[in-house]
């Protein structure tokens, strides 16, 4: 049988946090710097700081896709001509649901809401993208006055945000309220179950604006908030050409972008102060990751659309609690994010084996009898937005973004990473030599690129494709198309 604390909880089954910084890639985040992610370095230094973790996708939907089934995108099908999670298999919430979790999801992205599928397999969903000051918000509020949501958040409180000027010094994506819900509903819940939580915070997602006073922080000498405030950052209008940023802008993009990680890792800090305030630290087993990267100016490219660069898919992630405080715990390893699924289970004592025979990332927890990955694999099914609504929202569109219409797998060792598209150009990097992938070396290391390119052919044969006949996408409210546009999406 066993134990029970005080206030008649299992100890021996933890508390799980599942904490998604958006859009925070590896380079120059990694290892986690005190001066930018002090909660992130702290955890680290407790649990392991995996250093070479990588995402099977380089966008939010089919990235969350592979994190919460721990499949890949062609598997679970939720990409770029796909929107929408299928129910075909199960979550990682729907397995803690299933073994007695209390399961709480947290979203301030648009893509990780019910709408697109997400919900699935949590008790409590909150998603509230974008600030409360946002139109739609105060619509949500006019249906709902009695604010029955969740805790903190009364009708005249949010009424009057809504109506409130929105200052340049307050800027947030509602990240401060959703974690302001997250720490109350920690002070309020019934302890008697542990928890699964999922929170993702969005906030380094373009555009880069972050509270003023975080801002400054990181701004070169000789830059106002103001002036850092005017480059312009829309990533559809860079590709095809509206605006160009010179060097200096983009490096100024760049401190709003660790301004923007830096405001979020004090999210996660409220986090895990709750927890202290709680008692439940002890007992919480964490992971702070990311689903993918970003481009600023590296490769051409402004966001995170159109290609398998490490910039795309190489990303935090640190564990912290159980087993992973083990000194002998290292995190050299290379691990995947839609390893995380039977890695928690494994840290909860969950078997589920009827998800498990589904599984395509295999556990990296402490006690898994698994042997290390030593390739990595990503696809980017379909480009987001498709062609057909770029020339709806802009006059001329570049060659360039013609060509990069296509479809591209890739799969990445620790020394290098070979990519192949649909139109049939291949690519083959020395990442060990040139972590930036700036030099093609397909045409002289060929026995190189034959040797990858069966390993991906391998690895495709190893499971069943989705056949796709047609684009399959859900038909989304106005105000969630809008939040698309507004993120560069449509």
């Amino acid at each position: 049988m066993s134990a029970h604390s005080n206030d008649g909880r299992v100890e021996s089954r933890p508390n799980v946090v599942v904490f998604v910084m958006d859009t925070t890639r590896a380079l120059d985040t990694v290892p986690a710097d005190a001066d930018v992610s002090p909660t992130r370095a702290a955890l680290a230094d407790e649990g392991t700081e995996y250093g070479q973790a990588f995402s099977a996708a380089p966008w939010t939907l089919p990235s969350h896709g592979s994190l919460f089934t721990g499949t890949y995108p062609s598997k679970h099908r939720a990409n770029g001509d796909r929107t929408r999670l299928d129910r075909e298999l199960p979550t990682v919430a729907e397995l803690f649901g299933d073994a007695g979790y209390e399961t709480v999801g947290v979203s301030n992205n648009v893509w990780i809401t019910e709408e697109f599928g997400f919900s699935r397999g949590f008790e409590t969903f909150h998603a509230r993208e974008g600030s409360w000051r946002d139109r739609e918000t105060l619509g949500d509020l006019l249906r709902n006055p009695s604010g029955s949501d969740g805790p903190g958040f009364s009708f005249t409180e949010a009424l009057s945000g809504c109506l409130s000027r929105d200052s340049e010094a307050e800027r947030d994506k509602g990240a401060e309220r959703s974690i302001e819900w997250v720490r109350e509903w920690l002070q309020t819940r019934n302890r008697t179950r542990p928890f699964f939580l999922f929170v993702n915070c969005i906030e380094p997602h373009l555009e880069y604006r972050p509270p003023e006073a975080y801002a400054e922080r990181f701004l070169p000498e000789g830059w106002s908030y103001e002036e850092a405030m005017a480059i312009p950052q829309g990533p559809r209008e860079f590709d095809v050409g509206e605006f160009d940023l010179s060097t200096e802008e983009l490096a100024v993009l760049r401190r709003l972008y660790r301004a923007e990680i830096a405001y979020m890792d004090d999210q996660l800090g409220t986090v895990v102060d709750a927890l202290e305030a709680t008692g439940e630290r002890d007992e919480t087993v964490m992971a702070v990751t990311s689903d993918h990267g970003e481009n600023i100016g590296e490769h051409g490219f402004l966001g995170h659309q159109y290609s398998l660069y490490d910039t795309v898919l190489h990303v935090p992630l640190v564990l912290s609690g159980g087993r992973f405080d083990d000194d002998a715990v290292t995190g050299e390893r290379m691990v995947q994010t839609l390893d995380l699924a039977p890695t928690l289970l494994d840290a909860a004592g969950i078997e589920a084996p009827d998800a498990r025979e589904e599984f395509q990332g295999r556990s990296f927890h402490p006690s898994a009898d698994t042997d290390p990955r030593s390739k990595a694999f990503a696809e980017y099914a379909a480009p987001r937005p498709p062609i057909e609504k770029l020339e709806e929202r802009f006059d001329e569109i570049p060659e360039r973004i013609y060509d990069l219409q296509r479809s591209i797998k890739a799969v990445r060792t620790e020394t290098h990473k070979y990519v192949r598209c649909s139109d049939g150009d291949e690519e083959l990097y020395e990442v060990a030599a040139d972590p930036g992938e700036t030099t093609d070396i397909s045409g002289e290391a060929t026995e190189r690129a034959s040797d990858l390119e069966a390993s991906l052919d391998s690895w495709l044969a190893s499971f069943e494709q989705t056949e796709r006949t047609e684009t399959e996408t859900v038909s989304v409210e106005q105000s969630t198309e809008q939040r698309l546009a507004d993120l560069g999406y449509l």
